[in-house]
């Protein structure tokens, strides 16, 4: 149970700390004309074509003590980032960028111009704009990046173990239980193991793909208030 827990405990505080940084980002994203965007998205996506070892080769190289930029760490946090549940959380947040930027800027892409328009005319300020207008027609990006993140954190092997290792009730998670359960053949516990992240996966994959529209925003409402 103690591999279920630090999965379910890196899994939230990795979406709590990717939603506001998918927030920002993708919605700057979706508005910006800046030149360059496609290098910036491009750099967003690396995380989904690069190998999860090639992610972790590098963490290690930021976070090793031998490095210039772990030895400030260290020296900043008074230990090594490399197998703890910290330098874990990191190495997550990186992986999951894709997953947390992606949905949202997608959401806001979808927004016309025109609404955004009617709103400032009608007096509202661009912070009461994203409030009133933009949070609530897009909030079905935004539920479909928490759920990837948090999904796709469950799921996470590569760079799990090369960031964080298999400390048990540290920086064991789920997925590395599953394959020391193989490893030692007991299939009875992988099996259940596997069997829950497959379940959650699916639950996760349903939430992402229904699409309530029935119960969307009216945006002339939120302008008129």
């Amino acid at each position: 149970m103690s591999a279920l827990f630090v999965s379910f405990k890196l899994a939230l505080w990795t979406t709590l700390i990717l939603l506001p940084v998918g927030l920002i980002v993708g919605r700057w994203l979706a508005f910006t004309t800046v030149r360059g965007k496609v290098w910036i998205e491009s750099l967003v996506m690396l995380p989904l074509v690069l190998p999860p070892t090639v992610v972790g080769y590098y963490l290690l190289l930021i976070f090793s003590p031998q490095t210039v930029s772990g030895s400030i760490i260290t020296q900043l946090l008074g230990h090594s980032l490399v197998f703890t549940f910290p330098g874990l959380v990191i190495a997550s947040v990186v992986v999951n960028l894709p997953f947390a930027i992606q949905p949202i800027q997608l959401a806001f892409s979808n927004l016309p111009n025109e609404l955004r328009e009617a709103a400032w005319v009608s007096g509202l300020s661009p912070l009461k704009t994203w409030w009133h207008i933009e949070l609530p027609l897009t909030w079905q990006g935004i539920l479909a990046s928490a759920t990837l993140v948090f999904a796709h954190t469950l799921g996470e092997f590569g760079v799990v173990l090369m960031v964080g290792g298999n400390i048990q009730g540290s920086t064991r998670t789920l997925s590395i239980a599953i394959y020391d359960s193989v490893q030692s053949f007991d299939m009875k516990t992988a099996g259940l193991y596997s069997l829950s992240l497959l379940v959650f996966s699916f639950i996760a994959l349903a939430v992402v793909r229904s699409n309530p529209g029935n119960r969307r925003a009216d945006p002339m409402k939120a302008i008129e208030r």
